[in-house]
């Protein structure tokens, strides 16, 4: 009960399964959330516990509402307080399907629902307990909200969004919540394999050592170590939208 507690969205694989491992190897508990990943959902849990953390496995889409009341009900039910939210939670459309033609309202809102909607409703239901806490709040965003380039245009606008919410929460929560958002650019990760198709992540990996100034793309380790950063390392840092690009948002390497 000593412990503090986490709760990171979206965390069956990828970023949000390597930041809860690293958050379960300096002593946190974890709440382990997926929507439809179960399988890959206990392998993290299984990890974050051999670890030493204690663990809840929260099944639940952030675009509900209802289910992000629930995530955040069940860690009080369990420890009795939330002391970080990782916002990892999220979706896009990719090649074909991304294609302006292909992208009608309902794809629109759905990407949406889950991005940016998701982010605000986590961060509501878990407000008293981060405020008792005084606690920090990570957003995932990506370099798609700061640059205008991503997988898709509701992908862009939805990461716009939550840069703008990650700004206006510092304000509004500040001085007892921290708000922060990461900005990755290209992430080895399942997500990004999955999405781009067969021999899409290969060729995007390439592209990035060929343009970027770090000529290599972010592994979900690397983008963990940043939120770690934020939650635990990062006393009076609020409101900072943190690229993590390999300088992508530098422009083309010469």
């Amino acid at each position: 009960m000593d412990k503090p507690v986490a709760i990171v969205t979206g965390s069956a694989s990828g970023v949000g399964a390597a930041t809860a491992l690293k958050l379960a190897q300096r002593g946190w508990n974890v709440v382990i959330n997926y929507s439809k990943s179960e399988k890959e959902a206990q392998e993290t849990q299984a990890a974050c516990q051999s670890a030493g953390a204690h663990t809840l496995l929260a099944k639940g889409n952030v675009a509900s509402d209802d289910d992000c009341r629930a995530i955040a009900a069940a860690a009080v039910q369990r420890w009795n307080r939330i002391d970080a939210l990782v916002n990892n939670a999220g979706t896009s459309v990719f090649g074909e399907d991304a294609k302006w033609d292909n992208i009608d309202a309902e794809v629109f809102q759905r990407i949406l629902a889950v991005n940016t909607l998701g982010t605000f409703q986590m961060l509501r239901a878990c407000l008293p307990q981060l405020k008792a806490a005084k606690g920090a709040v990570v957003n995932v965003s990506s370099v798609a909200g700061a640059l205008g380039i991503g997988s898709s245009v509701p992908y862009v606008a939805s990461k716009g969004a939550v840069n703008s919410l990650t700004l206006h929460f510092a304000r509004q929560l500040a001085p007892d919540i921290r708000v922060n958002a990461v900005c990755p650019a290209l992430i080895t990760s399942p997500w990004f394999d999955k999405g781009m198709g067969e021999g899409g992540l290969e060729k995007a990996i390439a592209a990035t050592e060929a343009h970027t100034p770090l000529r290599k793309p972010s592994t979900p380790e690397d983008v963990a170590e940043a939120i770690v950063f934020l939650i635990v390392g990062a006393p009076t840092i609020t409101g900072e939208l943190l690229m993590i690009d390999g300088g992508t948002h530098l422009g083309t390497r010469r």
